[in-house]
């Protein structure tokens, strides 16, 4: 009597080993649900077509990058890629998904850092001035337009940290707000007193205006008395700065970099402002407000002994 045949044991589906991954990012490693749709964007297109996650091997990450340039992606955005399918062929040849990790071999191009064109100084203050002139008769969007812009290049928070925000991270005494970043880090950011007047109007005049019964404790509404969308938040920068002649059209990323070099021009120490934009690296910052090697020296010059 012969005996019955093996088994055949097969890798979990890839749809499967994806959620599974996906869920060890939000509940394990307490990642954003931000940075969970951008793994899930980024993994989606590498594992389809893939029949187990065996098939997953250093050729197939390959071609996937390949495609992806010639498709005419950028080097940022393909370093990205790389990152995520090393974070996750890692994380399957751990958990027993894979035989072996083979992104620990996939080498990615270094993406060229280029900073982005921000606003100046003058063009700053003459876009809030224009916003203030139109928050002028209380109009209740109007002013939540204005705070928006105000408190964007007040603190150098990002967009979705902004529309997160809750009455109860307002500390008006102090002029802080309670932020919370990337990786739920906790910070408090402060904001001078042109921000202040516009959060008072605010919340005297235009929040009760647009809110409704069962609106959220959001500190900003939409028209329809919902938390503010971070979409609506972004087209309020464009607009603005579209309104001022010769303004670069860039969103609250170039608000939030306008900030953080400003002060940096005005002497702010880059401790401090790594502080501010919640950067857990330094490099970060150092790259983000456009240090440039020239500044760098000049301070080295007037701050070291032997310079």
């Amino acid at each position: 009597m012969s005996s019955p045949p093996e088994p055949v044991v097969t890798a979990p589906g890839p749809a499967a080993a994806l959620d599974a991954f996906l869920q060890h990012l939000e509940l394990e490693q307490g990642r954003s649900a931000h940075t969970v749709r951008a793994y899930r964007s980024d993994l989606a297109g590498l594992l389809a077509g893939v029949g187990d996650t065996h098939e997953v091997d250093l050729a197939l990450l390959r071609r996937w990058l390949a495609a992806g340039h010639a498709a005419g992606l950028g080097r940022a955005t393909l370093a990205r890629r790389a990152a995520a399918a090393r974070t996750f062929t890692a994380w399957a040849h751990r958990t027993g998904r894979l035989p072996g990790d083979p992104g620990a071999r996939l080498a990615s191009p270094r993406p060229r850092h280029a900073v982005p064109e921000v606003p100046t100084a003058e063009e700053a203050a003459a876009v809030l001035h224009a916003a203030g002139s139109g928050a002028a008769e209380d109009h209740p969007v109007a002013l939540r337009d204005l705070l928006v812009l105000e408190l964007l290049y007040a603190t150098g928070v990002r967009v979705a940290e902004l529309c997160g925000l809750d009455l109860d991270d307002v500390d008006g005494e102090r002029r802080a707000l309670r932020v919370v970043g990337k990786g739920d880090r906790e910070r408090t950011v402060v904001y001078g007193v042109p921000a202040s007047d516009a959060l008072r109007r605010w919340l005297a005049r235009g929040r009760p205006a647009l809110a409704r019964q069962g609106s959220p404790r959001a500190l900003l509404l939409g028209v329809r008395g919902g938390r503010l969308d971070t979409r609506v938040a972004r087209g309020v920068v464009h607009q603005a700065l579209s309104a001022v002649p010769g303004a670069p059209d860039v969103g609250p990323h170039g608000l939030r970099h306008a900030a953080a070099t400003h002060m940096l021009e005005g002497g702010a120490d880059l401790r401090y402002v790594q502080e501010l934009l919640g950067h857990a690296k330094l490099a970060t910052t150092q790259l983000y407000t456009q240090v440039t090697v020239e500044r760098l020296k000049v301070v080295h010059e007037q701050a070291h002994p032997r310079a």
